[in-house]
């Protein structure tokens, strides 16, 4: 969330933002109950300052005429108190759904039609035989089971097996290694998490109805990304400049109901509601130009896994309405998927700043003993079976084989190099 000192100076920045990123929000009215919750707050503290002195006085003896002044100031008290309340709670309704502001090299329009390609690498490969899409060589190579998993799950469910489940293995183990490599303390993190740490990321209370909830708790869901218990990890503390940054990593399962994408992706692999994915942040001072610097860091380590891998893949600059609603600066990378004819998004890395750090409430204290908000950073570092999409397909054979992407056969049993048709 913003500061609401920030809001109040910048409204007009506010609004545009709000429009740009199609957040539809009464930012003139968020000001009007701020100051109505101000004048409140002191009229509360006020009453209850004189009630708590009638009754110091009255420890010592009975006073009618005070117990009735005090009986008077309670009632009134519990009137300002609920008023506050309602005002308080209509006020959080508003600020705590305002978007972050964001940089100037984010081009701003209100779809993903205003999303601009950064870069291309890579070779789209050519094929000198009918291209195959992930469904028809999982089906052959006997690695993937669409079938079953949806008699078992339920729609967008699936079975991974065989040499299928082993890569996918493969490229999370290689990932996580190399993330760890770059000098990330690695988690393994909790799938069941409380609420906080959805509002704190910003998930609540924009996408609630993506989230799944424990039938069984009141406050417990199952996490879509790791990138809410690690900042939860850090929620509430506060960190000693000299330790920043900090840099984490984590793998985990992840979850999600995918509501808002009925009729997109409906076979496969691309769009499912469970998958595994190793996930990098970064908690940093907050400076926009270190923050930045942290960035490109991190969306290169995607990048150099997509180049070992050999995949082609490009990079995007989200334009305002394609970016959620905390990101300052957001790049997607998409690899390219011959079924397609084109690029599917693999990879996401965002600079939030310090959005998400004040609804967490995580802090650090500078030399001279101020205590500032962080700036948070996240990247996908690798999903998976999603970029077994692009593995599959890139790697196809004549022969309805797929050749193991040289980086990761050290990782298949055997050192496996292609998975062959079933006979």
């Amino acid at each position: 969330m913003l500061d609401i000192k920030f809001i109040k100076e910048n409204i007009d920045l506010v609004k545009e933002t709000c429009e740009l990123k199609s957040i539809k929000l009464d930012i003139d009215k968020l000001i009007d109950l701020d100051e109505k919750k101000r004048q409140l707050q002191i009229k509360v503290e006020t009453i209850r300052s004189k009630r708590n002195e009638i009754n110091d006085r009255m420890k010592n003896k009975r006073d009618d005429d005070l117990i009735k002044q005090s009986k008077i100031l309670k009632d009134e008290l519990e009137k300002l108190e609920k008023d506050f309340e309602e005002i308080r709670n209509e006020f959080e309704n508003i600020y705590f759904r305002v978007p972050n502001i964001v940089s100037q090299n984010t081009p701003k329009d209100k779809d993903n039609k205003g999303n601009v390609v950064i870069k291309t690498v890579g070779t789209v490969p050519k094929f000198n035989f009918p291209v195959k899409d992930h469904i028809e060589l999982g089906i052959a190579l006997d690695i993937l089971d669409l079938e079953k998993g949806t008699k078992v799950h339920g729609f967008r469910g699936y079975y991974l097996k065989n040499e299928g489940a082993i890569l996918h293995m493969a490229i999370l183990n290689y990932a996580f290694e190399k993330i760890i490599k770059k000098g990330f303390q690695p988690f393994i993190t909790p799938a069941l998490v409380k609420g906080f740490n959805f509002f704190g990321s910003g998930f609540f209370p924009y996408l609630q109805d993506e989230v799944y909830k424990i039938a069984n708790s009141e406050d417990t869901y199952l996490a879509g990304t790791s990138e809410l218990s690690l900042l939860g990890y850090f929620s509430e503390d506060t960190i000693d400049f000299k330790k920043l940054p900090i840099k984490i990593c984590a793998f985990s399962p992840c979850f999600r109901s995918e509501a808002g994408s009925y009729g997109k992706d409906t076979k496969g692999l691309y769009r499912i509601h469970e998958f595994s994915k190793i996930e990098q942040v970064v908690i940093c001072e907050n400076d926009i130009k270190k923050s930045q610097k942290y960035f490109e860091e991190m969306i290169s380590v995607s990048e150099e896994i997509l180049k070992e891998l050999k995949l082609p893949y490009r990079v995007i600059n989200l334009c305002t309405g394609d970016m959620g609603a905390g990101k300052y600066y957001a790049n997607d990378i998409e690899t390219y998927m011959p079924s397609r004819d084109g690029y599917g998004e693999t990879h996401s890395c965002s600079n939030l700043t310090d959005w998400q750090t004040r609804r967490f409430n995580i802090r650090f204290k500078d030399a001279s003993g101020n205590k500032n908000y962080c700036f948070a950073l996240n990247n996908t570092i690798v999903a998976s079976p999603r970029i077994l999409i692009a593995i599959l397909e890139n790697y196809q054979q004549k022969d309805g084989s797929v050749a193991i992407p040289k980086i990761l056969q050290k990782y298949m049993p055997k050192k496996i190099n292609v998975i062959k048709p079933q006979k």
